[in-house]
């Protein structure tokens, strides 16, 4: 895609709603100053300095898609706990609803809490977290929010981080209504859930989820396409893009191969990479690119995502600077 074509879709980003649905997570920062290391053990003494909140997981998702200039609508399990009000909280300074979340009595809302020094070191992570499968009474509450917000989205995304939010009823249900509505259909995998995903228009797994999924090495160009060709034939989904870190993106798009080179300058933190090529794509398709062009686009994003620290997002001037 040339600069023009580009700048032209980005401008066309605003407006689009692209429903989230997944595992919705709070990540929590600890900051300080280390100096010196603990006398009660080999580990170093932290001194506080401030606590930041970031949404995470799904929630990323959504504010990535948010700072593209698109609508997102999060559907997802909280608990009723602190957390859950935080998350709250982010999503209303961002102006962004939590109506689709649901609050489960019986589970925490994941938490990521880390420790991290100046230099944007992490020290340590500790994971407040329920793996378990949901309710019943939680599964057919997240059924009844996709019904309803659905038909206002012009793509769905999944994003799945295995902590229980997407049961293969739920997923199965996205991908059966979506088809009904001609909606197209982005997967953020994990390896566990690989037979939930039949009929997807799109997955993006990490080279180490292609790997382990097919069984096979991922490390040059014919072996990101052949590996990509048989994810496909494994997981029943429509086209693939397999996100190669600093080699790239392969594009498998229906029957067609296209290769993307690396565009970051600098890695300061891939955390959440993902969830911005997820949202990238989402927006530029809710804005009617093209799969290849909408690839284009992600892999511009996650190159300028990687430079930042943390889960963070890219907005549409950060994607122009780079034409």
């Amino acid at each position: 895609m040339n600069d023009s074509a580009a700048r032209q879709l980005i401008s066309r980003i605003s407006g689009g709603h692209v429903l989230i649905a997944g595992d919705v997570m709070l990540d929590d920062f600890l900051f300080g100053d280390v100096e010196r290391i603990s006398p009660e053990a080999p580990v170093p003494v932290v001194r506080f300095q401030r606590e930041e909140y970031r949404l995470g997981g799904a929630a990323n998702v959504a504010h990535n898609v948010h700072a593209l200039g698109a609508h997102p609508i999060l559907v997802g399990v909280v608990g009723i706990d602190e957390a859950a009000e935080r998350i709250a909280g982010e999503l209303s300074k961002l102006k962004m609803s939590a109506d689709g979340l649901v609050a489960a009595a019986d589970r925490c809302t994941t938490r990521k809490l880390r420790v991290v020094t100046r230099r944007n070191q992490q020290v340590s992570r500790i994971d407040y977290e329920s793996d378990a499968p949901l309710s019943a009474g939680a599964e057919e509450a997240i059924v009844e929010r996709l019904e309803r917000h659905l038909p206002e989205a012009a793509v769905v995304v999944v994003s799945d981080y295995l902590k229980g939010a997407l049961s293969k009823r739920i997923v199965a249900h996205i991908v059966e209504r979506a088809a009904q509505r001609k909606v197209p259909v982005i997967v953020d995998p994990k390896v566990p859930h690989v037979d939930f995903y039949a009929g997807a228009t799109l997955v993006t797994p990490n080279h180490h989820e292609a790997e382990a999924v097919t069984l096979m090495r991922v490390r040059t160009s014919e072996e990101a396409r052949a590996a990509a060709r048989a994810f496909r034939d494994r997981t029943r989904c429509r086209s693939v893009l397999i996100t190669r870190g600093e080699h790239g993106m392969w594009l498998l798009d229906g029957e067609g191969d296209h290769e993307l080179p690396a565009t970051a300058l600098e890695v300061s933190d891939v955390t959440g990479a993902g969830d911005t090529v997820v949202a990238t794509l989402a927006a530029a398709l809710a804005a009617g690119a093209t799969l290849l062009d909408a690839a284009w686009l992600a892999n511009r994003a996650a190159g300028i995502v990687v430079g930042k620290f943390g889960a963070a997002v890219v907005t549409p001037n950060e994607l122009l600077a780079g034409l």
